[in-house]
């Protein structure tokens, strides 16, 4: 929820109050330095201990409501037929309007089940944009991605209000030159991650919708942040604007074949779910779900996650639910505006992301200019963020050769009802400072590259001493115990 302050500045408000706590510690810059090290300037591999503010991922890190707690103490354990996963089923029909509902154990699961029945050796998926997973399904299933956005997706400086949006001339030539009867899917994914977590419009949807009907394709949506997705569009889109969360939401599954999600993200739980009102369809991924996943009803999910998640789902639509990442990313993204620091514009769903190559223009991009930055930030300020970047894109699986990224962003994640606004200023605070100071910042070589997602567990190691010489120097100014 945004307010006005008597001087004219909005901010956002916690519409929420804090129940449950978890402590946090601010680790000296001396500790950081060694966490870094020892992490193999990987900042998945830090530990816990080690971070002050986790930015990391809104996955799984989101914090529950009262109501979401208390629907776990009722789970029904029963391996089949469990009334927990009814209840989902309920939810999955009320917010989303489909019939049938398939439980996984987390959104990639979902991707594995979609790539194992539609996509084929050779075969295409098309998106507005890849998520890793994603494509790291469709590439092992022998299909190959066709990312088709804007023109605008990849300007990081930019006032395009939809950069999530498909490109539907791209997506028309596409199709007729790989032939429909190749292309497994069209996946559009809300608040598209990798480029920002930029979302796509109500009529944009519909007219990719359109497009795939005509050609028989079926078209698949990534609803892992749906309710962000659907808060933009009610505040951007004309046509929404006068429509609730939950009406916008609704309207978008009528354009959707297969919808799936990753419940840790909109719906604040650990789980997933793969929904359809298509038969077939259903019965197609249903036949494998045992095989990969656990029964029908429940699907590699613990009842008590189930039953949260058919809590989590109908919150979801609720504005200060749906609002309550997204305005403080707003904010995030504005006050580094303030602050000279370049970041992705306008702000997106998930996270405030910092343009690597804007923040750090002297560093070649063979030397991992996202993941310096993120070990840069984590050092000036104990915050893990994600890189997003040249790292997060796997080498070419036939050459070997590296693949540069579209783009080389720092992802410092704003998990739902979480951190507050001192959190949002001090992240400020030490992001200005490194900013001073960025021609500190040097690259990263890998010494140790697993073969896929590397950027899971791959370590890296500083390109020369500029680590412990940027630690060195924000001891100078702040001190030996900040």
């Amino acid at each position: 929820m945004f307010v006005r302050l008597s001087n004219g500045r909005q901010i956002p408000v916690e519409a929420h109050k804090v129940k449950i706590i978890q402590r946090t510690d601010l680790p000296p810059v001396d500790q950081r330095l060694a966490a870094i090290e020892q992490a193999g300037y990987n900042t998945f591999l830090l530990r816990t201990r080690d971070i002050f503010l986790d930015m990391l991922t809104d996955s799984g890190t989101n914090a529950m409501s009262d109501n979401q707690l208390a629907a776990m103490m009722v789970a029904d354990d029963a391996y089949a037929g469990s009334e927990s996963f009814y209840k989902l089923a309920d939810s999955v029909k009320d917010v989303f309007g489909f019939k049938h509902t398939l439980p996984v154990h987390q959104g990639r699961a979902a991707e594995h089940l979609l790539a194992k029945v539609f996509i084929k050796p050779g075969g295409y998926a098309i998106m507005n944009y890849h998520f890793t997973t994603s494509r790291a399904h469709v590439e092992l299933a022998g299909g190959t991605v066709l990312e088709l956005f804007g023109d605008e997706a990849l300007n990081t400086d930019s006032t395009d209000l939809f950069k999530g949006n498909m490109d539907l001339a791209k997506l028309q030539a596409a199709i007729e030159r790989v032939g429909a009867e190749n292309v497994g899917y069209v996946r559009m994914e809300a608040t598209t991650n990798l480029i920002g977590g930029q979302p796509f419009s109500m009529d944009n949807l519909r007219s990719v919708k359109e497009i795939a009907s005509k050609h028989g394709i079926p078209l698949v949506f990534d609803a892992s942040l749906i309710s962000e997705n659907a808060y933009l569009v009610h505040e951007r889109e004309a046509e929404c604007q006068e429509c609730s969360i939950a009406d916008v939401i609704l309207r978008m599954m009528e354009f959707v074949d297969i919808m799936y999600l990753s419940g840790r993200k909109s719906a604040a739980v650990r789980g997933g779910l793969i929904a359809t009102n298509n038969d077939e369809y259903y019965t197609q991924i249903l036949n494998w779900l045992p095989v990969y996943e656990g029964f029908a009803t429940y699907g590699g999910m613990s009842t008590k996650e189930v039953e949260a998640m058919a809590v989590g789902l109908r919150e979801m639509t609720d504005p200060m639910v749906a609002g309550s990442g997204a305005e403080f990313v707003r904010y995030f993204v504005e006050r580094l505006c303030e602050e000279g620091v370049p970041v992705v514009t306008p702000a997106g769903g998930l996270a405030c992301h910092i343009d690597a190559r804007r923040f750090a223009p002297h560093l070649p991009q063979n030397q991992y200019i996202a993941g310096a930055v993120a070990a840069a930030i984590y050092i000036a300020s104990g915050i893990r963020s994600m890189e997003r970047g040249t790292i997060s894109t796997d080498r070419d699986p036939h050459t070997g050769a590296e693949m540069m990224a579209d783009l080389e962003l720092a992802r410092l994640a704003v998990p739902r009802r979480t951190y507050t606004m001192s959190h949002i200023e001090y992240a400020v605070d030490r992001l200005a400072w490194l900013y001073r100071n960025r021609e500190m910042i040097h690259g990263l070589k890998f010494v140790q590259e697993p073969p896929v997602l590397r950027f899971f567990f791959g370590r890296l190691a500083p390109v020369d001493n500029w680590a412990a010489e940027l630690a060195g120097a924000f001891k100078a100014e702040y001190g030996a115990g900040m």
